[in-house]
């Protein structure tokens, strides 16, 4: 399938400079920044420095360096905001949207980090289920 990214989404201006972001973290691979719109006490954004628009177009293209930076960044932001229970944090959610269905909102990789607070079940059974 091919992957038409769009290189004047918000985080493709983030990555060139164009938008200021409150950084987190940064590798040769990846950026972490504050939510300008938190959903939770913690909230993170991680995002690839490649041009990828979802999680399949990032598993099927990226180098295996991108793909290991990448997610050692997601777990060194968790350790850093002390959101890990491993390390003594209560927890945290993880989320990639991805498509319509999915509600992706910016056409470029980026996963969600939230916590800080107990944040409920993700999403509620129908009856029918």
């Amino acid at each position: 399938m091919p992957y038409d990214y769009d290189r004047t989404n918000i985080f493709a201006r983030i990555l060139r400079g164009e938008i200021p972001c409150r950084k987190v973290l940064e590798t040769a691979h990846a950026l972490a920044f504050h939510d300008i719109a938190p959903q939770a006490p913690v909230h993170v954004l991680v995002i690839p420095k490649g041009a990828y628009v979802n999680a399949d177009h990032f598993a099927a293209e990226a180098s295996d360096a991108e793909i290991a930076d990448y997610t050692r960044a997601i777990g060194k932001v968790c350790a850093d905001l002390g959101i890990c229970p491993g390390d003594g944090g209560a927890g945290y959610r993880l989320i990639a949207n991805s498509g319509d269905a999915g509600v992706q909102e910016v056409p470029h990789l980026h996963v969600h980090i939230l916590g800080g607070k107990v944040l409920g079940r993700m999403l509620q059974r129908t009856p029918a289920e």
